[in-house]
């Protein structure tokens, strides 16, 4: 549980509330307890010569004070009569239980917007984390999985962890005080109750003992099962033209089944604690009814002072459960709430650093001096001394076969990865000294893949910036040859577009990212090849608009099409991680290498 006390300290006011009414609900069930004896002293109708008799004649210390109360209950009887004494027994059961209803409430009252407060904070923190994470940390996770531990992982912790919070601070206040009034009436009944206690802990504990090992893996199986949907999801286009489908329906339904199989393991143990403690508690009540009977029958013990003994061990049998279930729940949430923090504990490598320089404008140029990079999981630098260097106002293009580099060289800039060896300079500053979000705020990135979200054409042209008029967000809509085809939609700028802009053409998708671009008005625009997925008719409308985009602009374009880059300043050939040629269109056709080789390729 201590784990769980940073979540809960911005809502301690509450939860002491809740404490306080848990323990509160708790003292009125305890006191009920004795309040029984005198109603069942009245049913009974003993009278008052008995109470002076065999074992309280000779009765000391907290005997006495049962003593007395009989005494007192006894006179009740014989100034007011059986009926107004009933009367009196009978209003006081019910102000008790009132209390306990009361404050029964007001725990679960209080302990309402903790427990919906710690799970939206859960849910935001794994969210702003995976925001944070490096796009190295993506190249090995499953989103499926990710998806897992936000939803279904952290309401395990919710149904696991913060429900039983209640029992937990309520149900040993319970078993306290009814151990006290047993203790009080008969030591040797509750050695019994004891014994049998212990029994239960020990037999429903080894039951338990993998239950958390097990929780864990169950987790782990559904963030599989997760992933393997998503993936389904993502790719039913070539699923269905590969005619795939039974093989990723029975690969779906092979982790599906591991899935059941573990659950179904885990229920059977848990399920097994309510009806062993039941058992148990049978047994310990028959030894109860035979052992306590030959005391009343020995005169040792009245018979209302027996049958409230009853109902004190009746009121621990039921908090023992919850807290048996509770100890199960625990175990279970702790595996959820591990997979949770084991997302909230991975490092951030790149981020600011101390005393980190801001920057607001791109005067100069950028340079990469010496540099190399290789990614977590390879043995093998994907650039290697990579010395580089784009003027202000400059465009420079990447170009090579598939694998060379490219796209990493591109990535290296905005920081979405940093170098292993040698710097890149912003103004002859290194970029790792600059703010993150400076840096990138001086950044347009235009990708191969329009990437698009499942909301309105506004908001994707205005994603991620604030005040932003209807105007500007036309006039850049405009820039990209975008605002003909929106005014088309059935709400204009307010359509829906569908999740990735499924309900948009691949032509209209990319001029939106290039409206998207062009709003922000970057100084230093990445272009990933933005037409090389295109229909001619598309390609030119998309160029138009990228001819705007770069005018007045550094930039440095990912090219596939070769075709699309002779017009940059610098053109940058790269092959397995190395700068092999450089230089203009025209120069590098004369040099007759592997920059004239592709274009003749292309040209076939």
């Amino acid at each position: 549980m201590h784990r769980l006390l940073p979540y809960f300290r911005p809502y301690k006011r509450l939860l002491l509330l809740a404490i306080v009414s848990n323990i509160l609900m708790s003292v009125f069930l305890v006191i009920s307890i004795p309040v029984l004896q005198p109603f069942l002293q009245l049913l009974f109708d003993i009278p008052r010569e008995t109470s002076s008799t065999g074992i309280l004649q000779e009765a000391t210390g907290i005997q006495a004070i049962e003593h007395r109360l009989n005494e007192y209950f006894v006179e009740l009887v014989r100034t007011q009569g059986r009926e107004s004494a009933l009367l009196w027994v009978c209003g006081l059961l019910v102000l008790t239980f009132l209390g306990k209803n009361l404050f029964r409430y007001l725990s679960l009252y209080f302990m309402a917007p903790v427990r919906n407060g710690v799970v939206r904070d859960l849910r935001n923190r794994i969210v702003a984390k995976i925001l944070e994470l490096p796009l190295s940390y993506f190249s090995e996770a499953r989103k499926g999985d990710l998806m897992s531990r936000v939803s279904a992982d952290v309401q395990e912790v919710d149904s696991s962890i913060i429900g039983v919070v209640e029992s937990v601070a309520r149900e040993p206040i319970i078993i306290l005080g009814s151990l006290t009034f047993m203790l009080y009436v008969s030591p040797s009944l509750l050695g019994f109750a004891l014994l049998l206690m212990l029994f239960a802990g020990l037999v429903i504990g080894r039951i338990g003992l993998v239950l958390r090992r097990q929780s864990a893996a169950a987790q782990k199986r559904l963030g599989l099962v997760s992933a393997i949907l998503e993936e389904t999801l993502s790719g039913l286009r070539i699923i269905k033209g590969f005619n795939a489908q039974q093989w990723q329906q029975a690969r779906y339904e092979r982790e599906n089944a591991l899935y059941a199989s573990l659950l179904t393991q885990i229920s059977r143990r848990r399920d097994l604690a309510s009806p062993l403690s039941e058992f148990l508690g049978i047994a310990a009540v028959a030894i109860i009814l035979w052992f306590g009977a030959r005391q009343v029958f020995a005169g040792e013990m009245m018979a209302p002072t027996f049958i409230t003994f009853l109902y004190a061990f009746y009121n621990i049998i039921e908090p023992a459960k919850h807290l048996s279930a509770a100890s199960y729940s625990i175990r279970k949430g702790l595996g959820a709430l591990e997979r949770i923090e084991a997302v909230l504990a991975e490092p951030v490598k790149i981020r600011d650093q101390e005393n980190a320089l801001p920057v607001q404008v791109f005067s100069r140029a950028i340079e990469f001096h010496n540099v190399s990079f290789r990614y977590p999981s390879s043995e093998h630098d994907v650039l290697s001394h990579i010395n580089l260097t784009i003027p202000k106002g400059k465009i420079v293009a990447l170009v090579g076969a598939s694998g060379a580099g490219k796209s990493t060289l591109a990535d290296l800039l905005p920081r979405f990865y940093d170098v292993v060896e040698g710097q890149i300079l912003l103004d002859g500053i290194d970029i790792r000294q600059l703010r993150l979000r400076d840096l990138r705020a001086l950044m347009g990135i235009v990708s191969q893949e329009a990437i698009l979200f499942n909301d309105t054409v506004r908001n994707n042209i205005a994603f991620g910036l604030e005040h932003v008029s209807d105007a500007e967000i036309e006039a850049a809509a405009r820039a990209a040859h975008a605002h003909e085809f929106i005014c088309a939609l059935p709400e204009g700028y307010h359509t829906l577009i569908g999740e990735r802009g499924t309900k948009l053409s691949g032509g209209q998708r990319q001029r939106l990212t290039i409206a998207r671009a062009l709003l922000r008005n970057p100084p230093i625009l990445i272009l990933d090849e933005a037409t090389s997925a295109l229909d001619s008719e598309s390609e030119k409308m998309v160029q138009a608009a990228l001819s705007r985009l770069l005018q007045n602009r550094t930039a440095l374009v990912i090219a596939h099409r070769l075709s699309t880059v002779q017009y940059a300043d610098e053109i940058i050939v790269l092959e397995r991680g190395r700068i092999v040629e450089r230089g203009a269109h025209e120069s590098l056709m004369r040099q007759n290498g592997l920059y004239r080789k592709l274009v003749e390729l292309q040209a076939l």
